[in-house]
C-alpha cells in the first residue's frame, strides 16, 4: 500500500476520533489512484496511550470497504472497546493509532498438535481458533508480546472462552492471515 494512502488513513481515523470527541482537527485529504479504498477488507485499529493497549476494535472477514472499516473502527476503538472506559478528550493528543489491513483468512490443516506449532509462524501470522461457538484472534503483531508458540495458542484459547490447553485436544479449527500493518 502507498506511503499517501497509509497517511490518509491514519489521518482518517484520528479525524474521526477527534469529531466525536468534538475536536476540530485538520482536513483528510483523499489521495489520488485511491482504488483500494472502495476494496473490502479486513481492518483492525489499534490505540495505544504511553506504551500499552488503550483499544483495539476491527473486523477480520472483508465486510466493508477499506476507508468505511477504518472509520467504523476506529470510533469503536476509541468508544467500545469493552476493556477499557471510552477515551477522553485529555487523552485525545497523547494516544498512537495503529491499523492492520488483513488479508483473507485461510483455513491452517494441521495433522496434530506438533504439525500446528511447526506451520504457524511467529510475526507473519494473525491466527483465529474456533471450537463451539468460541472464537477469537490474535493480530500478527501480538507474537512480539507472546513469542512462545504455545503459550500464544494458551492465551488465545483463554480469549475464547476456552481451556488454556483446549488447541492440544486436536478440534479446533485454526485459520491464519497476514496483515500490513503502519502506524503514527
Amino acid at each position: 500500500m502507498d506511503k499517501s494512502i497509509r497517511k490518509y488513513l491514519l489521518s482518517l481515523a484520528r479525524n474521526t476520533i477527534a469529531e466525536e470527541l468534538g475536536i476540530i482537527h485538520e482536513s483528510v485529504v483523499i489521495p489520488k489512484e485511491a482504488a483500494i479504498l472502495k476494496e473490502k477488507r479486513g481492518v483492525f485499529v489499534t490505540l495505544e496511550m504511553e506504551g500499552a493497549l488503550r483499544g483495539c476494535i476491527g473486523n477480520i472477514s472483508p465486510v466493508y470497504n477499506l476507508e468505511n472499516g477504518v472509520y467504523r473502527n476506529a470510533i469503536n476503538a476509541a468508544f467500545y472497546d469493552p476493556r477499557f472506559y471510552p477515551l477522553t478528550k485529555e487523552e485525545f493528543g497523547n494516544i498512537k493509532i495503529e491499523i492492520s489491513v488483513l488479508t483473507v483468512p485461510e483455513k491452517l490443516e494441521y495433522k496434530n498438535t506438533v504439525d500446528l506449532l511447526e506451520k504457524l509462524r511467529p510475526l507473519k501470522d494473525g491466527v483465529i481458533l474456533e471450537k463451539s461457538g468460541h472464537e477469537a484472534t490474535y493480530l500478527p503483531q501480538v507474537w512480539e508480546e507472546l513469542s512462545d508458540k504455545e503459550k500464544f495458542l494458551g492465551s488465545l484459547c483463554v480469549k475464547a472462552g476456552m481451556n488454556y490447553d483446549e488447541w492440544k485436544k486436536g478440534d479446533v479449527k485454526v485459520m491464519t492471515y497476514q496483515a500490513e500493518v503502519f502506524g503514527e
